[in-house]
């Protein structure tokens, strides 16, 4: 049985993607030019995109017993993915996201996420965690990122928050978070830009902090260094899943033994080269373990302080 090394914990999702010419108006009926359906949710992806690397990822998520369940169950094991189900017992519909990307790959989503769906108190598989280098939690279903998350830290295993926006309970969750990767939309209370947000998640012990905004550079703090990181510009096809494949290749990275600037980097390249491409899986396609770990020349020996607790 392989060694789990990352575990993903947070939202997955049914995506009904339409390729429109351009978005519908009020009270108006559009043809859409093409139609798919994939496993989405940050997490979920995350999860996937860390696999298609070369990682070995569980992800944490509610699934239930309803007869579309059986989507996400088997993108996961394509992926050899291990699911860890917070609801199991649960009949209800999963998540459905409705999304429209337009010619120009930009895109609008009518989603529920994680909001109708209440699953039981979650419980740390101990086991699993004890063979983890890295856990993501991306804020939805709170209750169970704080108690992995928190189970985490008591391991010394690094805890890496996908901040796609601010969600309740995060102030709690932040105690235990050593890498908080966050979108421009991520403001907690009393912040408006990025200075300030910074100055938050360090208050809160974070150590690595980063905020994306599409294709403009990127902004980091860790430690003394600060700085923006470019965001390779290339012509964009779809930007459906970029942020959540950027996280899971940022995980990937950093087990490796890349340091979080190096890791940032080289993640947000990968999540660029997944604009060129339709959907959420096509890149694949063009991006390998192999040609990656070639490309960059993977030091297993490399210190990565800045990553360790």
């Amino acid at each position: 049985m392989k060694m789990t090394r990352a575990i993903f914990i947070g939202l997955s999702t049914i995506d009904i993607v339409y390729n429109v010419d351009q978005f519908p108006s009020h009270n108006t009926k559009i043809t859409a030019n093409s139609q798919d359906v994939y496993v989405g949710g940050p997490a979920a992806n995350a999860s996937i995109a860390f696999a298609h690397l070369g990682g070995r990822p569980a992800l944490v998520t509610s699934v239930g017993r309803h007869a579309l369940a059986h989507v996400i169950r088997e993108e996961m094991e394509r992926f050899s993915i291990q699911l860890v189900d917070l609801n199991p017992e649960f009949h209800g519909v999963p998540v459905i996201s409705s999304v429209a990307v337009d010619r120009e790959g930009r895109r609008n989503v009518v989603s529920a996420n994680a909001i109708r769906i209440a699953p039981p108190a979650a419980r740390v598989d101990e086991q699993l965690l004890s063979d983890a280098r890295v856990i993501l939690v991306d804020g939805h279903f709170m209750q169970a990122c704080q108690a992995w998350a928190a189970a985490a830290r008591s391991r010394k295993i690094p805890v890496v928050l996908d901040g796609g926006s601010w969600k309740e309970g995060a102030e709690g969750l932040l105690r235990d978070v050593h890498t908080a990767i966050c979108s421009a939309d991520f403001l907690p209370p009393g912040c408006d830009k990025a200075e300030e947000v910074f100055e938050f998640l360090k208050r809160r012990g974070v150590t690595n902090m980063a905020i994306t905004d599409g294709a403009a550079p990127i902004q980091f703090m860790s430690g003394q260094s600060s700085g923006t990181i470019k965001v390779p510009q290339v012509d964009v096809v779809d930007t459906m899943g970029a942020g959540d494949i950027l996280h899971g290749a940022f995980c990937y990275l950093a087990t490796t033994g890349l340091g979080f600037i190096e890791s940032l980097g080289q993640a947000a390249k990968i999540a660029s080269e997944s604009c060129r491409y339709r959907g959420t899986r096509e890149w694949t396609k063009a991006i390998s373990a192999q040609n990656l770990n070639a490309e960059l020349e993977l030091n297993a020996e490399l210190a990565s302080a800045d990553f360790e607790r």
